[in-house]
């Protein structure tokens, strides 16, 4: 009977870790861990992997009408200046409106990302800036396994770590 490794921690604080090191792994693309997790993990990344490969191209180009502020030549919001009914003068921002092409989720993609942002964590960059990881998913890492028929990840066995001799691995995307 098939059933996950307990890694010595209790439910919450192993799905914590093990979503974490997948965070990391779709990140960067490799991580160094033990073996056991390796292997949870690997299950995991590799189940996301395949849903971004199956729904990479179910979406369809909607056309949106956006309304931003209207910029200057330095980048400024352009402003004028108004009279309320009172007879009060204030300052009221530009707006231009336009439209733009943008990606719209089909039913089955959409359930798709929110099933990798369960299994994935938020993420911010240096600057503090959010990284979209499904984003990257369907965009970077689905692409490069379009052909392949799962085996997305592979672990690669580095030897006993000093210490506590626990077996050390490098899980990898292919």
């Amino acid at each position: 009977m098939a059933t996950n490794r307990k890694l010595g921690k209790t439910t919450d604080i192993r799905l914590a870790m093990l979503r974490t090191l997948v965070t990391d792994l779709i990140l960067h693309g490799k991580i160094e861990t033990t073996e056991a997790r390796a292997k949870e993990v690997k299950a995991m990344a590799d189940s996301i992997i395949a849903l971004a490969v199956k729904e990479k191209d179910n979406f369809e180009e909607v056309e949106v009408k956006v309304s931003k502020a209207k910029l200057d030549a330095k980048g400024n919001k352009e402003t004028e200046l108004v009279k309320s009914k009172n007879g009060k003068e204030y300052l009221k921002v530009l707006k231009e409106t336009t439209t733009e092409k943008r990606q719209k989720d089909m039913p089955s993609r959409l359930n798709a990302r929110r099933k990798m942002m369960k299994t994935v964590n938020k993420v911010k960059d240096e600057k503090g800036n959010n990284i979209d990881l499904t984003a990257k998913l369907f965009n970077e890492i689905a692409p490069k396994y379009e052909g392949r028929v799962g085996g997305y990840t592979r672990i690669l066995k580095t030897g006993p770590r000093r210490g506590d001799n626990a077996e050390v691995v490098i899980l990898e995307l292919v």
